[in-house]
Parts: structure tokens; sequence; C-alpha cells
């Protein structure tokens, strides 16, 4: 891969204020003061939010706590999207602190996956890099590691360390030269507007005729409605990681550089604010 680090860094340590605040109707044994805390964007909510967990059960009483999850405005908060993604899809055009509600009764089933330990959020983790490598590689490069390269890459993550994770992802990222880049782009285009979850599909970085796709070949394939008709104007937002990418940008770049630490492109379609 061209090895442009510094945005990979600026990609890894990207952080988003946020506020936490417990959910109104908990009964709680005093008043519950909100939690502030730095999220970072490549992580998971139930990977980071032990210390919310722990501020406001200080104040509940046990009885009335079972499983936690978050809502921003109504929404059910998904753990099992990185949380960057989250704040993209629900709240890039909204003031900071990221105001979350906390709750701790009526977990809603129809909305969230169940997530009783941080073994199923690895098993979630493990499991997209292993499909972005079925993607990128027919799976060659995962299925040479070893255990240990896999757990690796995992407490990389967990443990928010830059250069244990790098050591190891850098050789997902790679591809023979006479390829010119991956055998397919890993890649999730979500829509702020739709209630379906995303759209993925097959798509090559590289056209027949040898030149690099860009997001704009990409969205254009996949997701038409985003590009801004040519007499019209753009009437939504293209989203990786907070920036809106030049549509020029070749995808193989953005897949290598701009992916989330589980291997795949995670794409906001939002509405573009009008004020």
């Amino acid at each position: 891969m061209t090895d442009d680090k510094d945005v990979l860094r600026d990609v890894w340590f990207g952080r988003i204020p946020t506020c936490f605040t417990l959910y109104q109707d908990e009964i709680t044994e005093r008043e519950a003061e909100p939690y502030y805390l730095l999220l970072p964007r490549i992580s998971y909510l139930t990977l980071v939010t032990d210390k919310v967990k722990k501020h406001f059960q200080k104040v509940m009483r046990q009885e009335e706590v079972s499983e936690i999850w978050f809502e921003y405005e109504g929404t059910p908060l998904k753990w099992h999207y990185p949380i960057g993604l989250l704040f993209d899809l629900h709240a890039s055009n909204t003031a900071l602190p990221w105001s979350i509600t906390v709750h701790f009764k009526n977990f809603p089933e129809k909305d969230l996956l169940h997530c009783h330990s941080k073994d199923v959020i690895e098993a979630h983790f493990m499991a997209c890099i292993k499909e972005a490598d079925a993607l990128k590689h027919k799976s060659q490069v995962i299925n040479e590691m070893q255990k240990k390269d896999h757990k690796q890459l995992w407490m990389g993550l967990q443990n928010d360390k830059f250069e244990q994770f790098w050591a190891i992802n850098r050789k997902l990222m790679e591809y023979p030269a006479e390829d010119n880049g991956f055998r397919y782009i890993p890649f999730r285009i979500y829509q702020a507007t739709t209630e379906r979850p995303f759209i993925q599909k097959l798509f090559r970085p590289i056209a027949s005729g040898g030149q690099l796709h860009t997001l704009g070949d990409l969205l254009k394939d996949v997701c038409p409605s985003a590009i801004a008709p040519e007499d019209g104007e753009q009437k939504t937002q293209v989203m990786i990681h907070g920036i809106e990418p030049m549509l020029e940008t070749p995808i193989q770049w953005l897949s290598e550089h701009m992916s989330y630490p589980d291997n795949f492109l995670h794409i906001s379609i939002i509405p573009r604010p009008t004020d």
C-alpha cells in the first residue's frame, strides 16, 4: 500500500466529544449528573462505555438495572456499527458535544442486537475482517495469519494502540504490484433517509481499461441518488470519517487509508443541511 501514515494516524485518533445523559424515566436514588467522554470514532460504543455504565449505576437501584443501551433523538444506536459511522449517519450536522441518552430498561429487541460481553464484539469485528479479506484477497491473507495475529488486531483496537494494530493490519492492505489494487473493495453505504441497513455489492477498484475507479464511480454504480444531477444542486452529503472526500478520489486509496479497523469503507449518505 502507499504509505500515507499521517492519514492513517488522523483517522485512528479521530474523537467525538460526547455527553451521556440518563433517560428521564429511569428510577434513581439521587440525581444523575451527565457524563462526558471523548469517543474514538473507530471503536464501538459497548467497547468504550464501561466508565459511563459505572457512573450511572452508582445512582441506580440495582433491581432497576438490566442491559445498557444508547439512543440519540429517539433512534437506538447499533453497537455493532463503529462510533464514527453512527455519528456521521445520525448527528453529523448537530452541535457538539454529541448528546446520547443512556437506558437500563426496555431494551429495544427489534432494533438492537444483544451484547452481553466483549467476546460478542470481538466475534463481530473478526467476522467483518474475514469478510473484507475474502473480497480483497480471496481470504488468503487472513488465513495465512496465526491466531495470535488475529488477537493482536483485536487487542490493538480494544486498547487503542495504533502501532500494535497496524503492524498486522498493514498485511491486509497490501496486494501484488501487478494487480494495482484489491480484487474487490469492501464497502458499505448507509443512507440516513431509508430503513434499509446498508448497500453492499462487488466493485472492482480498477476499470477494465486499467484506469482507477473513483468514489464517484462507485456511487454512480451503487447509489446514483447520492450524485448531484448535471443541472441540479447536490441534496446529499457523502461522509467518511466526518469528512466529504472528493468524488475524484481513487476508491483503492480510500479503501487503504479511510477504512475502519474492520477493513470496510463505511460511507454515509445524509441530507445536506438547508440553512
